[in-house]
């Protein structure tokens, strides 16, 4: 009795060992196609997010406060998003100058940010997330989810603002949080305008 278990055994033992050998030489005889098909399908690589759309056309019909105001300070983009550097430029004006939109949009926010006005603006037909302009420090003239149009005042500018030596308006771009070069929206007529020169008056020929 015990040498008929003992031959079962081996016989079990001598069987799985053939399955075994045959299922791998199957399975090495298949061509990749057919052993993935097999398997299923691969799942998918890992995607990082999508970079940033950074493209800026240029749409302003003019500058947000003066005619060609100065450039203080120009846009310094930070190494990473907390190191330092200048997220907009500065722009010469006198406290109190009026302050418009370059482009039109909706007014995104209007209101006080660490004490200091602020207004954003949504550029309309700038993709999404839209570009959206920053101005600060603004006395508000409009409301969160008006209309605007290219040239309206959005408000005035504030006095005794710490962030430049001489009053200026801090204008910011951004595209969700990738901050852009707000110079960037201004055309290069605009942008490089000559100042008005007053031509000669030359008498008229007989």
């Amino acid at each position: 009795m015990r040498e008929k278990r003992c031959v079962r055994t081996w016989l079990g033992l001598l069987l799985g060992m053939t399955v075994t050998v045959l299922g791998a030489t199957v399975v090495g005889a298949l061509p990749p196609s057919a052993l993935a098909q097999a398997n299923g399908p691969a799942p998918p690589s890992p995607a990082g997010p999508p970079a940033p759309d950074t493209t800026v056309v240029p749409l302003a019909r003019l500058w947000p406060v003066g005619l060609r105001p100065s450039v203080l300070r120009g846009w310094d983009p930070p190494a990473t998003p907390y190191a330092r550097g200048h997220r907009g430029v500065d722009l010469a004006a006198s406290p109190g100058a009026p302050v418009r939109s370059v482009a039109a949009g909706r007014v995104s926010f209007a209101g006080r940010v660490a004490g200091r006005g602020a207004v954003a603006v949504e550029l309309t037909g700038t993709g999404a997330p839209p570009l959206r302009t920053t101005f600060t420090p603004v006395r508000a003239t409009v409301h969160q989810g008006d209309e605007v149009t290219a040239g309206e005042v959005l408000g005035t500018l504030e006095p005794g603002d710490a962030h430049c030596a001489t009053p200026c308006l801090h204008w910011g771009l951004r595209r969700d949080r990738t901050y852009l070069n707000p110079l960037s929206l201004l055309p290069p007529w605009l942008l490089h305008r000559d100042p008005s020169r007053l031509l000669p008056v030359t008498s008229a020929q007989p």
